[in-house]
């Protein structure tokens, strides 16, 4: 997609329902965006871990977690890069509390954001994009599209610009209580490792974000962004097979669209 435009410069399968894991992540940092924007919520803020009180708590900080305890706490701004470079599952709900007062509050205004958008084949049950822990009819994956989430992240970008400061670090050390500085590395592989980064004629790398995501029932997916000189794409790949496949096809395509771009 041209992110100035929105135009589709090439596609496939873009109305596919599918499982978008932590890609979901994005909307979660949007509506902290439009908190912070809004005067609700500033970056200095402190985000309190809330109780961890039964196994379903537990699974919402797993596999990828920062792991505060309860009533520990750390800045916006350092949550923000949590949920971006870690993406840390754990992070993304206490966030949710944080700017909402529960969880499901959260989850209410980030389909209500997607309405908005014009998503149309979005729907999401919790702000870290994990599988549900039982399945029932309240409970259930967050699923969107291709479209769905290139409209989301084109939105993202020209509204809270500032979201590439967090979406473009490959390695990020946070202060966190009891643990000390943390090291974390990005894993959006297409930025970081250096046989995939896209690399612009002039020398530069291209890529400057956005999220990766993967469960085992919706496979490896990615949004990324890349700029040419003024212009920019947006690329979305959605449930590969493997993340090398994902990798793969987020390169090539994202190389294609500048190219298309530029002419």
């Amino acid at each position: 997609v041209d992110a100035a435009t929105g135009r589709i410069l090439f596609a496939s399968n873009i109305d596919t329902p599918a499982y978008p894991a932590s890609v979901t992540k994005l909307m979660t940092a949007f509506l902290v965006l439009d908190d912070i924007k809004a005067g609700r919520l500033s970056l200095a803020d402190q985000v309190v871990a809330s109780p961890t009180k039964t196994r379903r708590d537990v699974h919402l900080r797993q596999p990828s977690a920062i792991g505060l305890k309860p009533g520990q706490s750390v800045s916006v701004d350092a949550m923000l890069k949590a949920i971006m470079v870690k993406s840390a599952n754990d992070a993304a709900v206490f966030l949710a509390e944080k700017c909402s007062g529960s969880m499901e509050a959260f989850v209410a205004r980030m389909n209500d954001k997607a309405r908005s958008l014009g998503m149309t084949s979005t729907r999401f049950y919790n702000p870290n994009g994990l599988p549900p822990y039982k399945r029932s009819e309240t409970d259930n994956f967050n699923v969107s599209t291709c479209r769905d989430l290139a409209i989301m992240a084109r939105s993202l970008i020209r509204t809270h610009p500032e979201i590439l400061k967090y979406t473009s670090l490959k390695v990020c050390e946070l202060e966190l209580p009891m643990q000390g500085a943390v090291r974390f590395v990005n894993h959006n592989n297409v930025m970081v490792k250096d046989k995939l980064k896209v690399i612009n004629p002039d020398g530069s790398e291209s890529t400057d974000g956005l999220k990766t995501g993967y469960i085992d029932a919706g496979g490896s997916s990615v949004v990324i962004t890349g700029k040419r000189g003024d212009k920019r794409a947006i690329v979305v790949v959605l449930g590969s097979n493997t993340a090398a496949e994902r990798d793969d096809a987020a390169r090539e395509k994202l190389r294609d669209a500048l190219d298309a771009l530029s002419f």
